[in-house]
C-alpha cells in the first residue's frame, strides 16, 4: 500500500488516498470528536471494497467497483493509521472505533470477518469497538450469520456497533435509494432480534434523510422494538452525487432536534441521535458519501465541500 494523497486537519479529521497493485485506490479516514482529545475518542474509517457496486444516489464512492480488499490490505489501512500515533500497536484510547465503511458495503467482503476475528492478535486496544454499517444485501446471509457468532464470542457487553442504512420507511422509495436486492424492514427486524442480546449496544437504524423521504413512526414501531433499536438521523452531506440527483437534506442544523419527526420518534420510545458532526468535515471530505477520488475527476466544485487542498504524498 502506498499513500498517494491526503487532506484535512489532524485536530478534526484527515483523509488519505492509498494505491495498491494494478492502480486500485481506496480512501481511509481518522478523526477525533472535539472537544474530546484523541486518547478519549478516536475513530478510523477504512475501505472494505475498491469502490462500491451499490451506487446509492447520495454517495460518490459508486463511480467504480474493482473488487474486494484482502485481509492484509484491510490490516494495512489500520496499521498505517494506528502506527502514526501508537507505534507499538498498544492503542491507549478510551473509545476506539473502526468503521468498515469508507468505501464499499462491508458484507460483500468476507475478509472483514477475518479482521474482526484476528484484531486482538495484532493490537492491544481495550477500548476497541468495531462498527459495521450495512444496507443488508439479500445475497450475504453467510456473512451475517458469521457476524452474530463473532459478536457473541469476541465483542460482548456493548462492544460492537451494528448499523442498518434505512433512509426511508417507504419500501418503494428504498428501492431507488438503495438500488440492490436487500432485506426489507421485516427481514432486518428478524435478524436484529436474533443479533441482539441483553447487554449489547442497541442496533442503529440510520437515516441519511432527504426532504422527500418519509419516515413513518407507526411502521418503525411495528417492526422494531425501542428496547433493541435506536434511530440515527444525519444530513445529506454535500457530495457530487447529491448535487447531480438534486437531493435536498431534511436536516439543516442542530435545531432540527426539535423537529416534529424527532419528537414523535422519541415519544414512541426510541432513542434518537441527530448526528451532524463538524461542518469543517464537509470541506475536508471526511463525511459519509464524500469521496475525494470523485472530486479529483470533477471539473466543477461544490460550494462548502472539498475546499481543502489535496496534497500529493
Amino acid at each position: 500500500m502506498k499513500i498517494i494523497a491526503s487532506t484535512g486537519n489532524s485536530d478534526i479529521a484527515s483523509v488519505y488516498i492509498a494505491a495498491f497493485d494494478n492502480d486500485k485506490k481506496i480512501e481511509m479516514v481518522e478523526s477525533v470528536q472535539p472537544p474530546l482529545p484523541r486518547n478519549e475518542k478516536w475513530v478510523l474509517i477504512i475501505s472494505s471494497l475498491f469502490g462500491c457496486p451499490v451506487r446509492c444516489p447520495m454517495c460518490d464512492a459508486g463511480v467504480q467497483y474493482r473488487g474486494i480488499l484482502t485481509k492484509e490490505e484491510l490490516f494495512d489501512q489500520i496499521d498505517f493509521l494506528v502506527i502514526k500515533y501508537f507505534p507499538d500497536r498498544e492503542i491507549k484510547v478510551e473509545k476506539f472505533k473502526i468503521q468498515f465503511a469508507r468505501m464499499g458495503e462491508p458484507s460483500f467482503n468476507p475478509n472483514v470477518l477475518k479482521v474482526l476475528n484476528e484484531f486482538s492478535d495484532r493490537y492491544k486496544a481495550p477500548g476497541f469497538m468495531p462498527s459495521i454499517s450495512t444496507v443488508a444485501p439479500k445475497t450475504n446471509a453467510v456473512f451475517f450469520e458469521s457476524l452474530i457468532k463473532i459478536k457473541n464470542s469476541r465483542y460482548q457487553s456493548g462492544n460492537f456497533q451494528l448499523q442498518f442504512s434505512i433512509h426511508t420507511t417507504d419500501e418503494k422509495l428504498r428501492e431507488e435509494i438503495i438500488p440492490i436486492s436487500k432485506w426489507d424492514l421485516n427481514e432486518i427486524s428478524k435478524y436484529g432480534e436474533r443479533f441482539f442480546k441483553t447487554g449489547d449496544r442497541k442496533i442503529t437504524l440510520s437515516f441519511a434523510l432527504a426532504e422527500d423521504s418519509p419516515v413513518d413512526v407507526n411502521t418503525l414501531t411495528r417492526y422494531f422494538s425501542p428496547e433493541k433499536f435506536l434511530i440515527k438521523i444525519t444530513p445529506l452531506n454535500p457530495t457530487y452525487s447529491v448535487e447531480k440527483n438534486k437531493m435536498k437534506s431534511f436536516i439543516k442544523s442542530d435545531a432540527d432536534i426539535n423537529s416534529e419527526l424527532i419528537q414523535t420518534l422519541k415519544f414512541a420510545g426510541f432513542d434518537v441521535i441527530l448526528s451532524i458532526g463538524e461542518l469543517e468535515e464537509n470541506n475536508i471530505g471526511s463525511n459519509c458519501g464524500q469521496y475525494l477520488q470523485r472530486h479529483l475527476l470533477e471539473s466543477k466544485q461544490i460550494p462548502h465541500a472539498y475546499s481543502y487542498i489535496i496534497k500529493d504524498n
